[in-house]
């Protein structure tokens, strides 16, 4: 979608910062779900729902709760980090940076926020949970702890 004139782009972007809506930083490619970040070309990699339930029944990967205040996770959850504090917990995350992590939160800002980070600290092949626990359970499957 294209918007003419900068005041409208503006109240736009503002508008998805406001509502947590997921944003790529300027320059970074898009990831596709299901592809890592190594084989798209972007920074770290999306995946949707139904894509993460799937492969939980086979879980080859750390999976990491970012949201802050805690409102529930999902099973098999290895780690709870807030998602500004990536850097100063590196020690709860694999030593091998070419690990898969995948991480989420409720709506898939503060997830995406995290993935950031751990990119810029080198880590490889980092996904992120589409809309987070709120996608999640909309695709039905539940939450615990809540």
């Amino acid at each position: 979608m294209r918007f003419v004139g900068s005041g409208v782009s503006l109240g736009f972007v503002l508008v998805l910062g406001l509502a947590g809506c997921r944003s790529s930083p300027a320059g970074a490619a898009i990831p596709s779900p299901g592809v890592p970040a190594e084989a798209s070309g972007a920074r770290y990699a999306s995946i949707a729902p139904d894509e993460l339930a799937g492969i939980l029944n086979d879980k080859d990967f750390f999976f990491v709760n970012t949201h802050i205040p805690y409102e529930g996770e999902i099973a098999q959850t290895d780690a709870f980090i807030a998602y500004d504090q990536m850097e100063q917990s590196l020690s709860q995350l694999p030593a091998d940076r070419k690990a898969k992590i995948v991480l989420y939160c409720r709506s898939g800002r503060m997830s995406a926020i995290a993935a950031e980070s751990l990119t810029r600290l080198g880590f490889t092949n980092v996904w992120d949970l589409e809309g987070g626990m709120i996608a999640w359970e909309s695709a039905g499957f539940p939450l615990q702890g809540e």
